[in-house]
């Protein structure tokens, strides 16, 4: 999995959808090969990226869950971790 995509369920505070908007991006960028598209392809890359940022909105309100919600704090704190075991 793309490491830039961050978890986004269950958080508390709820995700934003700005949140939403960027792992939606990653993932298009990600599937796509490129980062910035030529302007050819920019209005596919565009539509794209809101249709998946769209359907992950829909799917984030939908679920439920019994756990307890993360915190961005506690997120952070892993996301550390596992780049400290990276670098060893």
């Amino acid at each position: 999995m793309c490491r830039n995509i961050k978890v986004l369920f269950p958080l508390d505070p709820t995700t934003t959808d700005e949140e939403i908007r960027a792992a939606a991006l990653q993932f298009v960028r990600k599937i796509s090969g490129t980062v910035k598209p030529s302007k050819v392809n920019e209005g596919a890359f565009e539509r794209a990226v809101e249709e998946v940022a769209e359907a992950a909105g829909r799917m984030l309100r939908a679920l439920e869950t019994k756990a307890p919600a993360r915190t961005r704090e506690e997120e952070a704190e892993r996301a550390r971790a596992r780049f400290a075991a990276r670098q060893r």
